[in-house]
């Protein structure tokens, strides 16, 4: 049997952070009941001239650079006209003859190792409104709020040869538009949405394949399982002498499998033309400078920051910038309590912890670095047990509550009263005869068994250290 490599090139659509629209003063955010975020020009009313909204091009611009592209000083719009419900002017303004960006990469990191996933382009553009189909009523209702939100749709070389690439490009993606502030790149929102174009060829030759288009892919995993699924598909096709058919593709993510929704379009095809109502943009060395100076530290230099600066291994400084919001968490919360190896502790522990079993993500912590802080440093300083700080920290990480005044409110400060510490240790020791005979006469995992009941009993008003200390004195002094 033949063997084949898939050849793999994505178009990303990424919503731009921006607080209104591309071409008009309409909000972009998220959630609003269906056409109250609207006006006459996202809507495409005849007679509304669209006005380009400056935020948009400095996003751009941000991601282009971040991506190592070549930022084209002179670009303009285009008009991609097309009839669809969901687009109301019957047309999209977009770029297609002088993008805003060209000629980038980004360097990924698989299991084979590192590879450079190089950029065709980056243009900005409009987004269309979205259908609502309502199977009770048998229809589809338009909701326009998206129309008019801007994107940046990124637009990669075919590169990539499987899912596992393919997914570490996309994370990338997210990871460096969400740390340059330019998106959320929310896949349960639409804000970072894939169109994945695949080929198959014989293994090792040169010239391409047919190459289909899936679109509507929503999540990483549904992403993978496309990319697998046609794959199969189109080898199934050419080991049976059938063509492969050059078209676009809507995956079924819950019957696993993919079906045709219209053939593949060409740029001719979009009958595309110079927007007459926008004029062109050109961008100068001064501005190109500004947004230089405005892109943040990314993801790689915080990683080797992190180690360098911190002294933490590679696996740590990796999960503690996954996310801008987790890293600037983990940075404020070492600040604060100046020993950024413990914050590091806990962030790996309980904070990542908590986050998995409550379903979070970064953005959506609320509590203070400063509770964390103190916090640390009532452990460091032997004021409460760390048994009795995770407990309280459940309670900060939900609540944010202020931890020093809740261990006092709860009694749970350690206070080292010697006197209560050896009443209730005697009392322990002679309600627990045998088991004390069996420590006198060597058992020595009957040591841990007392500690465990005096810690208990004690509810943690005494550290561990000063309860085996005790406990080992009272041992010499009744053996």
């Amino acid at each position: 049997m033949k063997q084949y490599e898939a050849v793999i090139g994505l178009e990303v659509h990424v919503e731009l952070a921006t607080k209104t629209k591309i071409f008009c003063g309409c909000s972009t955010e998220f959630g609003g009941a269906p056409n109250t975020h609207t006006c006459p020009v996202c809507t495409g009313m005849p007679g509304s001239l669209p006005v380009l909204n400056k935020k948009v091009v400095e996003f751009a611009l941000k991601a282009g650079i971040a991506a190592n592209c070549k930022v084209s000083r002179y670009c303009k719009f285009d008009r991609k006209n097309y009839f669809y419900p969901d687009n109301p002017q019957n047309y999209q303004i977009s770029q297609l003859y002088l993008p805003i960006c060209r000629n980038g990469w980004v360097e990924i990191e698989t299991s084979a190792g590192k590879k450079k996933v190089r950029i065709h382009e980056m243009h900005m553009e409009e987004d269309a409104g979205k259908l609502i189909h309502d199977e009770w009523e048998d229809c589809s209702l338009v909701d326009y709020n998206r129309s008019g939100v801007p994107l940046i749709e990124i637009v990669s070389e075919p590169d990539m040869e499987n899912a596992e690439e393919v997914i570490a490009y996309l994370e990338k993606l997210r990871c460096m538009m969400q740390y340059l502030g330019v998106s959320d790149c929310k896949l349960q929102e639409g804000s970072m949405r894939a169109d994945v174009n695949l080929s198959v060829r014989e293994a090792g030759t040169r010239a391409m394949g047919t190459r289909t288009e899936m679109k509507n892919l929503n999540s990483f995993k549904a992403i993978a399982r496309a990319i697998e699924g046609e794959r199969e598909r189109q080898i199934e096709l050419l080991e049976t002498g059938r063509a492969v058919m050059q078209e676009t593709r809507r995956w079924d993510d819950n019957k696993e499998s993919s079906y045709t929704m219209r053939s593949k379009e060409d740029a001719k095809d979009y009958r595309y033309f110079p927007d007459p109502d926008l004029p062109p943009i050109h961008i100068s060395e001064a501005w190109i400078n500004d947004v230089c100076a405005s892109i943040p530290e990314l993801r790689e230099e915080k990683q080797e920051r992190y180690q360098k600066k911190y002294g933490l291994p590679a696996y740590d400084a990796g999960l503690l910038t996954e996310s801008r919001a987790l890293s600037e968490l983990f940075e404020e919360t070492a600040k604060v309590c100046g020993n950024a190896k413990k914050a590091a502790n806990w962030f790996m522990g309980e904070v990542l912890r908590l986050m998995k079993e409550k379903s979070l993500e970064p953005e959506q912590l609320r509590f203070s670095p400063g509770h964390l802080a103190d916090l640390i440093l009532m452990v460091e300083k032997k004021e409460v047990s760390a048994q009795n700080a995770k407990r309280v920290f459940e309670r900060v990480f939900e609540e944010d509550i202020d931890p020093v005044a809740y261990i006092e409110e709860q009694g749970m400060k350690i206070v080292e009263d010697t006197s209560l510490l050896n009443d209730v240790l005697n009392r322990i020791l002679d309600e627990n005869p045998g088991p004390f005979s069996e420590l006198l006469g060597g058992k020595e995992k009957v040591f841990g068994f007392f500690v465990g009941k005096l810690m208990k009993e004690l509810r943690g008003k005494a550290s561990p250290d000063t309860v085996r200390e005790a406990l080992a004195k009272e041992i010499v002094k009744r053996s």
